[in-house]
């Protein structure tokens, strides 16, 4: 475990002056103020846990992640004397296993497939110390199945971002474009002013090319039609060749493919490897002047150009337009009601819980008690995003999974090079209603 700490709460001052009785002709007295009544700070309830109760969890932090997490559950560990045995996993076949055969008190996952596979095994969040009140209405739908509270984040990573040079923008007299039609404005000012737009980048080493412009295409879906119609289509409501899809498609294929609009142009798009586009836009020269990436970018930038300072020299801003964030999020689970697991869920999902997260800069928590209580400068301004989000969508492929994520990514890259949009997207429609099924 890492450093451990716990947030220590100030007291309020009550002072009340009493003024005491006077005698005729008597100059009246001010008695001396009562000594201040302190406030209780926020207590973790052990839910009936006994002193050296074990608790057991599963999840896929390691390293500086793992470290972050345990920093959050010190402070439970410590009040309840609670010793929790983690287990680090990224592989689904050994969590199937796990609880097949003893599954944890506690999982924390980063998606939403237990709520498929174990359906059945799992507890309802409220009814073991979950509260609900402490997140948005959308967080909790998202977890529930069949009216049954069964997951809820304690972590998120929003991808609609993209990230930008203040002092480029400053310097050509750009500013930061609010909605999609003034992202679309300022792109063909970009290209009349013989700048470059985008930095983008497919190559992945050879697997899963393609996943950064399906994240670029799901933000400018989110921007033109909102997160109803994105979850729609993660439902099979809408297929993915819907004429709101095409729409966004056209746009696409011009930014990614055209020499113009984006370095290389196609043959740049689909060679790039992805974090070298992220470099090429804080070059000395600039390359380009936007790169669309998620959060993990500026560890990423500010690795490669130590001297670059952030805020200045590379920043981001929220997708424009898009009514709702696009992410990532790692979700809690109960298989056990006993007084440990119970415990352990009433303080995440707590304002203490939330406020702890927050302390320990580790992404964000979705818990409304978070904000206000990061102190990384980034993981602030993620924060208010994701605080003022009406709506929050996975990715559609992480969300359907094959064959309609390799038919998605390959569609791109065939798109890009070229190829007909509506026949391309025809097939990757039948991939999706294969993955629903």
């Amino acid at each position: 475990m890492n450093t451990r700490f716990t947030r220590i709460f100030g007291l309020l001052a009550v002072a009340s002056m009493i003024l005491a009785a006077c005698a005729p002709a008597a100059t009246p007295t001010t008695m001396p103020p009562t000594a201040p009544a302190a406030t209780a700070a926020p207590s973790i309830d052990c839910k009936g846990a006994a002193s050296g109760d074990t608790l057991s969890v599963v999840y896929q932090w390691t390293g500086t992640e793992e470290e972050s997490f345990n920093t959050i559950i010190k402070p439970f560990e410590t009040a309840c004397g609670i010793t929790v045995n983690a287990q680090s996993t990224r592989d689904a076949a050994v969590l199937d296993t796990l609880v097949k055969s003893t599954p944890p008190d506690v999982l924390f996952w980063p998606d939403l497939s237990p709520l498929k596979l174990y359906t059945a095994q799992l507890l309802p969040l409220d009814t073991v110390g979950g509260d609900q009140s402490n997140y948005a209405s959308y967080w909790i739908t998202m977890g529930t199945v069949s009216g049954k509270w069964l997951a809820i984040p304690v972590k998120a990573d929003p991808k609609s971002i993209i990230w930008y040079s203040p002092t480029q923008f400053k310097a050509l007299g750009y500013t930061v474009p609010t909605t999609f039609a003034d992202l679309q404005t300022l792109v063909e000012k970009m290209v009349t002013d013989g700048q470059v737009p985008w930095s983008m980048g497919y190559n992945n080493g050879g697997s899963a090319d393609g996943w950064t412009g399906s994240d670029f295409i799901q933000d400018m879906l989110l921007a033109t039609q909102g997160p109803d119609y994105v979850n729609k289509i993660i439902a099979g409501t809408v297929p993915y060749n819907d004429p709101g899809v095409v729409a966004v498609y056209q746009i696409y294929q011009k930014w990614a493919s055209d020499a113009k609009y984006t370095i290389g142009g196609a043959d740049g798009t689909v060679n790039t490897p992805f974090l070298d586009a992220i470099y090429k836009v804080f070059s000395n020269p600039p390359q380009a002047l936007m790169v669309k990436q998620s959060g993990f970018a500026g560890a990423s930038i500010a690795s490669q150009y130590p001297a670059l300072v952030y805020g200045t020299d590379y920043d981001f801003f929220q997708f424009p337009g898009a009514q709702g964030l696009q992410g990532g999020a790692d979700f809690m689970y109960a298989f056990s009601n006993k007084p440990a697991a119970q415990a352990l869920i009433a303080y995440l999902t707590s304002a203490l819980g939330g406020q702890n997260w927050a302390a320990a800069n580790f992404s964000l928590s979705p818990n409304k008690n978070a904000v206000g209580n990061y102190t990384d400068p980034q993981e602030i301004k993620f924060s208010e995003m994701l605080a003022n989000t009406t709506g929050f969508t996975f990715d559609i492929g992480d969300a359907l999974g094959a064959p309609f994520n390799t038919a998605e990514w390959k569609g791109i890259v065939d798109i890009v090079q070229g190829a007909d949009i509506t026949t391309t997207l025809a097939t990757v429609a039948a991939a999706q209603t294969a993955s629903i099924k």
